[in-house]
Parts: structure tokens; C-alpha cells; sequence
């Protein structure tokens, strides 16, 4: 009688540590799961910064390559110029996207702006620097597209059962998506006088 009663509880902590083991290995895979997907957003959001770096580079080319041709722009320019400052000094990627942005529609204003001098348009300097902005631009969507995906990644492993519990525990919070400014969808109306 005594053996039996030995067995069921050898029998009884075995069952016990087996399940402590797999529990102990949910948390585990769910953990570094998390933290391999985290840090896939934060190198993903690297790759969006560097792309907009990559623009802000090209800003004081273009803006001197302008500046040399159309002097009644002068407006502008310095408004690019700004912006190119203030994204430089902020640290919040929400302020660089806003900032960012605004970039993107001085840009725009500004290559319009070069419609009005057709020897500025015919510089080599220029097309070059036009071509190495649309290039970034390209460049820039795709770092904002792999951003957004490992983003999704990362929630729905925040949201998935059992790892959710875990994401709790260790304070892994959901990521914010890059999203396009109120008014993206538009298309934007310039009025240009010279």
C-alpha cells in the first residue's frame, strides 16, 4: 500500500513539473518572440529615419541649386531650410513624421517652383538632384511600408493568446503605425504667382 501511494505521488509531482516546464516555455518562446519583433519595429523604424535623413541630406543642394536661379523664391527656400532644421532637432518619431511631412510639401512646392525656369530645369546639377529625391522618396515609401508590416507583426503577437498574457507582464504595448497626414488622399492644389 505504501508503494502505491509513493508511485501516485512520484506520479503526481511528475505531472506537476511537466507542466511547469511547458508553462515555463510559453513564457519563454512568447518572451523573446516579443522582443525579436520589437526590435524588428525599432529596426524598421531605423530604416524610415535613415531615408528621411537621406532627404534632409539632399535639401541644401537643392535648395542652393534653386536658390541660384529663382531669387523671388526666396520664401520658400527658407522654409525648407527650417524644416530641415527642425527635423534634425527633434527626437520624437511622431514629431519627425509630422516634421517630415511638411517636408515633403515644401518639396513639392519647391520642384513646382522649377517649372517656372526652364534654364533651371535644363541644369544637370538639378535634374540629378531630382532624380536622387525621387529616389528617396521611392525609398522612403518602402521603409514606411516595412515599417508598417513589422509593426502588424508585433501587435498580433501582443494580441495572440497565450502571448498576450506575457506581452502584460513585460509591458510589451502595441506600436503605432505610420500613417499618412489628414488630407494625404488629396491632391495637392499649389499656386505658384512669379
Amino acid at each position: 500500500m505504501a508503494a502505491k501511494t509513493s508511485n501516485k505521488k512520484w506520479i503526481g509531482i511528475g505531472i506537476v513539473v511537466v507542466i511547469v516546464l511547458v508553462l515555463i516555455g510559453i513564457v519563454w518562446g512568447s518572451f523573446n518572440s516579443l522582443v525579436g519583433l520589437s526590435q524588428n519595429v525599432d529596426r524598421s523604424w531605423a530604416d524610415v529615419e535613415t531615408q528621411y535623413q537621406r532627404r534632409i541630406d539632399l535639401i541644401p543642394n537643392l535648395v542652393n541649386t534653386v536658390q541660384s536661379y529663382a531669387t523671388y523664391e526666396q520664401a520658400t527656400l527658407t522654409k525648407i531650410t527650417e524644416l530641415r532644421s527642425q527635423w534634425q532637432a527633434t527626437l520624437s518619431a511622431e514629431d519627425r513624421v509630422k516634421t517630415a511631412n511638411e517636408v515633403e510639401s515644401a518639396i513639392s512646392k519647391l520642384l513646382l517652383i522649377a517649372e517656372n525656369y526652364p534654364e533651371l530645369k535644363a541644369s544637370a546639377n538639378f535634374v540629378s538632384l531630382q532624380d536622387s529625391l525621387a529616389e528617396t522618396e521611392n525609398m522612403v515609401s518602402v521603409a514606411r511600408t516595412r515599417y508598417n508590416a513589422a509593426v502588424r507583426d508585433y501587435n498580433s503577437v501582443v494580441l495572440y493568446f497565450p502571448s498576450n498574457i506575457v506581452a502584460g507582464m513585460f509591458n510589451f504595448d502595441m506600436r503605432s503605425y505610420f500613417e499618412a497626414k489628414p488630407g494625404a488622399e488629396n491632391v495637392p492644389v499649389v499656386n505658384i504667382t512669379v
